[in-house]
This record gives C-alpha cells, structure tokens and sequence, in this order.
C-alpha cells in the first residue's frame, strides 16, 4: 500500500563514471555488490541497473561526460511534479525535467533526482561473502563545504521527511529513513571550500576482509581513517567501506 504522494517511496544511488571508463566501473560495482546487469539504457546505453536476486534494485551507473566520478540520489515518489515543488520550495534549484523526472541541486550544490515511484518495495538483505562476513551498500555521503553545511542540514530532513541526529563526529550528520528504505544520508563537512561532491559507503562486519575482497575486483585502498577506509575502484571514482552493522548501519558500541 503507497503512502501519501509526497512520501519517498524508494532511493536508488547512482555510480557516476566517465563514459571511457563505463565498463569498468558497472563490472567492478556489479561485482561487489553479488548484483547482475540489466539491459543497457539510453540514446547511448548510458544507464544499467543492478539487478540483485530476491529484491529491488538499489543501484544503477550512469555513464557521463568529463571526468566524473561522484554519485548521486534518486528519490522515488507517486507525484514527481508535487515532490519537486516541495524540493524547489525549500531552496532546491531546477537543472532538468521531462515526464517522470525532474533532476535539481540543493541548496549546498549537491545533484538528485526526483523520479516515478515503480512499485519497489523489497529491500536486498546484505551480502554474504564467501568468508562468512557480509556487507551492504546503505549510505550516501554528501561532501559539503563549510560555509553551506547548515544549509544542507537543514534541507534534507526537510525534503525526506527522514529523522536526522549528529553523527560519530563533529564533522558527520546523518539523515535516516524509516528501514524499509535502503539508503541513509550522511552529510559529512569538508574543512576546505570547494564544490559539493558525493560518494558511497558501505557497511561491513569486516573492515579488513571486505577491503580485501574489494581489492581483488581492482579497486585500491587510498586513505584509513578512524573506522573507515578510502577507496578507489577501476573507474577512479571514490567510496567508503565503514565498520558498521550491515543489518542496522549502526556502530560498533566501541566506536
């Protein structure tokens, strides 16, 4: 049963990647995330979604021109045209729209979408490696320089209708759906000025096993932080394996 129009009914992420290394990239994130491609999409096969078994997809590339590199949010809804007023009322600014999609920015910078809802519903439980441990792909990490951090936190609960909290550190702030959903957003503040940027994460039971994993499908280990670490897959674009229950997306209690 749907919800009131404005209510996000789905999230999809999207891997953003340049078209010369599409190939890469959609093969590599298939890997990882145990997922099988799609048909291919678009004027010039620019889109594919990846298909888990026995659930909703969750993930989909986009191959685009430049260098690219980022990632970005669709938000699923029964009324486009409402969710986007909404979206455009609280600040966002309108990039593009045609029937069943508008693509805007929010007030910091950061892109998404507001699309037609099509019925998902059945979130894919995590992924259970051959080792035993298991991960998920949950998050959204909006990089959002200083001076518009308040701006965003303020937007996105307000667009999602999604509960919000400080997250594990000053810098991190987490903006948090209901479970059925199966994305969150952390907004995390970068220390510098500069554009709006967006990667994923994911939660993993094992830190050093799933960056293990995710090495032998090429990626490289770029950075270790304090419960995380920096990734890059083949494509060059960057994400995060976080030491996060991959049921809950909470935290160790030690961290």
């Amino acid at each position: 049963m749907s919800m009131a129009p404005g209510t996000i009914e789905w999230v999809h992420a999207f891997v953003d990647r340049p078209r010369d290394r599409f190939a890469q990239a959609h093969a590599f994130w298939a890997a990882v995330t145990g997922t099988r491609l799609s048909a291919f999409r678009g004027e010039d096969d620019q889109f594919v979604t990846l298909l888990p078994d026995g659930a909703d997809a969750v993930l989909k590339a986009q191959a685009v021109e430049g260098p690219g590199g980022g990632a970005h949010l669709d938000f699923a809804v029964e009324d486009v045209a409402a969710k986007a007023r909404e979206a455009r009322a609280l600040g966002a600014i309108p990039v593009f729209a045609e029937d069943g999609l508008e693509v805007l920015r929010s007030p910091g910078g950061q892109l998404f979408c507001v699309v037609r809802w099509e019925g998902e519903k059945a979130r894919p439980e995590p992924l259970v490696a051959p080792d035993g441990t298991t991960s998920r792909l949950d998050q959204m990490c909006l990089d959002v320089p200083p001076a518009v951090f308040e701006a965003e936190k303020a937007f996105w609960p307000a667009f999602t209708g999604w509960s919000a909290r400080p997250g594990s550190r000053p810098e991190f702030h987490l903006v948090e759906p209901e479970p059925r959903l199966p994305m969150r957003i952390l907004l995390q503040r970068l220390d510098d000025a500069g554009p709006a940027g967006a990667h994923l994460d994911f939660s993993c039971s094992d830190l050093e096993a799933d960056r293990v994993r995710h090495e032998g499908f090429g990626a490289e280990t770029v950075w270790r932080g304090p419960h995380w670490i920096v990734m890059r897959d083949p494509a060059g674009g960057t994400y995060c394996l976080t030491i996060r229950n991959p049921e809950t997306g909470d935290l160790p209690s030690a961290h």
